[in-house]
Order: C-alpha cells, then sequence, then structure tokens
C-alpha cells in the first residue's frame, strides 16, 4: 500500500462515470494525489479492470457498479464508501451522457429525458447522500458540467439544458451547505477526448478543426487535464473556492 500524500492525501474520493473517459482518469489522478477511491459506473468488466490496475500499483481502490439516474443505487454507492473506507470526503460527480445532435423540433421526448436523467438528474441524485455523508465533518463536491452549460451551440439542447442545470444545482447547494463546511463546485470542460467524444469527432474530423480554430489553445484536452483540475478545486489548496464554474477550456469561452 502506497503511503499516502498529496494534494487528496487522507482522503477518500468518489467518483461516478469512472469506467472510462475523465472518470478513469480521475481515477488515477486522485490515487496519484493520495485519496482512496470509490468508483462508480454501470460497466463492470471497465470498471473491475480499473480497479485492479490501481489496486496492483499499491492504491486504495473499490468500486461499486450503479445506474446514477436511479436514487436508490446513488445511495448505495456512498454507503459503499463508508463502509469500505469509513469516511467520504470528496466527490466528483462525473457521469453524463448526451444524444446524437439534432435540431430541436426533430429531437422526441426520449432524447430529452435520456440526457436530463444522467447529467442533471443524476448530480441531483448522488449530491443528496453524498452532502448527508460529510454533515458532520465537511467535504468537497465537484460536478462536472461543461462549456455547454455556460454558452449554448446549435443542434444540442438536452445536452446544454442538462449543463445549465448543473450549474444551477451548483450555485443552490453551495450556498446551502457553506455552513456546514462543505464546498460545492462545478468544471465546464471544453472538447475533451473521451472515449465518447472520440467516437463522434472521429466521424467528423472537420468539426474539431474547426473547433481548434475557435480555441487560443488550438487543441483538444486529454482526460487527465480535466481530471487534475477537479482534483484541484476537490483538494484544501481551493478552500475559498464555493459555488463556481471553472472552466477548463483552452480559453473557447473567452472568445
Amino acid at each position: 500500500m502506497k503511503i499516502a500524500s498529496g494534494l487528496l492525501a487522507g482522503k477518500t474520493a468518489l467518483i461516478t462515470g469512472a469506467s472510462s473517459g475523465i472518470g478513469a482518469a480521475a481515477a488515477r489522478v486522485f490515487c496519484r494525489e493520495g485519496a482512496s477511491v470509490v468508483l462508480v459506473a454501470r460497466r463492470k468488466d471497465k470498471l473491475a479492470a480499473l480497479t485492479d490496475a490501481l489496486r496492483a500499483d499499491g492504491y486504495p481502490a473499490h468500486y461499486t457498479i450503479a445506474d446514477i439516474t436511479q436514487p436508490e443505487e446513488a445511495a448505495h454507492a456512498v454507503d459503499m464508501a463508508l463502509e469500505h473506507f469509513g469516511s467520504l470526503n470528496v466527490a466528483f460527480n462525473n457521469a453524463g451522457t448526451s444524444v446524437p445532435p439534432a435540431p430541436l423540433h426533430t429531437l422526441d421526448d426520449a432524447s430529452y429525458d435520456h440526457v436530463m436523467n444522467t447529467n442533471a438528474r443524476g448530480v441531483w441524485n448522488c449530491m443528496r447522500p453524498e452532502i448527508r455523508a460529510m454533515l458532520t465533518h465537511g467535504g468537497a463536491i465537484v460536478n462536472n458540467s461543461s462549456t455547454a452549460g455556460l454558452v449554448a451551440t446549435p443542434a444540442a439542447a438536452p445536452y446544454i439544458a442538462s449543463k445549465h442545470a448543473v450549474i444551477g444545482l451548483t450555485k443552490a447547494a453551495a450556498t446551502e451547505y457553506a455552513p456546514h463546511n462543505i464546498r460545492i463546485n462545478a468544471i465546464a470542460p471544453g472538447t475533451t477526448r473521451t472515449e465518447m467524444m472520440t467516437q463522434w469527432l472521429d466521424l467528423n474530423p472537420d468539426i474539431e478543426t474547426q473547433l481548434h480554430h475557435a480555441t487560443p489553445l488550438p487543441r483538444s484536452a486529454q482526460p487527465h487535464e480535466i481530471a487534475e483540475a477537479a482534483a484541484w478545486l476537490c483538494s484544501d489548496r481551493a478552500s475559498y473556492i464555493l459555488g463556481a464554474t471553472l472552466p477548463i477550456d483552452g480559453g473557447w469561452t473567452t472568445r
């Protein structure tokens, strides 16, 4: 077992959407920064493989299968963190989804519900048990929004609505639970080479080129770059940051 040191030394962290992309990168970064981690996702094979790899490197890691659109499963994930590590100090609510781009008037209710249930209601489902677990000793929660939570782009209405909702939930909860020493913030990643995004960009290379041209740092982010920022925001180094949304977008929103 590695001796804990780093930004998150001695803390227990819950990470949702941890089987790939930003969530999997966060698992590695949070462990490297000293946290004991509980990884949450729906895909058992990938989650188990990642957990085994972390343990093989000497990190304290556990996983639990959960669908965070279901309140009882989100609560069970928090219970697992408490059962295995005795406390919950940090939560990174990262799980998210999208639907293929399409004009708003062509989308059906199922598309809207699918995105909102994961991206917005999923954060709602997770924050409630996380906050309950932190009420007595404080903690830090970071919710993963998007630059789509700050500005609008065409053909992505459900996603944009959901990510704006994440920022609203973050601000509301941050204000309410600051007296309990629970810091709640959000991040807003820009174009990031996650598994889901890579599949789409590979089919639409011209769009990625256009995005790069519109970004002061003209490239896509790698998942670990987003995870590094989330780890810092979860740490005591960010002790006076509350209710904020941190863009991690290469300057795209500064245009």
